[in-house]
């Protein structure tokens, strides 16, 4: 055989390689134009504390972190896997929050005066 035509063959090999490998790869995931707005939401220091480190983490910004943990929510699907987790208790330790989902609705504020 033929330097060519080993290159050739060679060449088609590659192909039906990498054609296979791309149909079975997962298809290209759907993406969504979004409308997002400024809010001026009011939220526990230490939580903000917590989820600005968290969102520092994972490369994210705190609206995306917090647009994540909702849809989910929504979903009743757990946003953060094990690792997450476990980074999420040492962050609570770090900022010394204490607080846990028994406490959602029994938060008060200070009195300012």
């Amino acid at each position: 055989m033929t330097t060519k035509k080993k290159t050739k063959k060679k060449a088609r090999k590659k192909t039906k390689a990498s054609t296979s490998a791309r149909s079975s790869a997962a298809p290209p995931q759907r993406e969504y134009v979004v409308e997002r707005i400024q809010t001026g939401v009011r939220m526990e220091k230490r939580l903000i504390k917590v989820l600005k480190a968290l969102a520092e983490y994972h490369d994210l910004s705190l609206g995306d972190l917090l647009e994540g943990i909702v849809l989910h929510a929504f979903e009743a699907k757990s946003p953060f896997g094990p690792d997450t987790i476990a980074r999420i208790e040492q962050l609570k330790s770090v900022y010394g929050l204490d607080l846990d989902a028994a406490a959602s609705h029994r938060l008060h504020e200070k009195d300012s005066g």
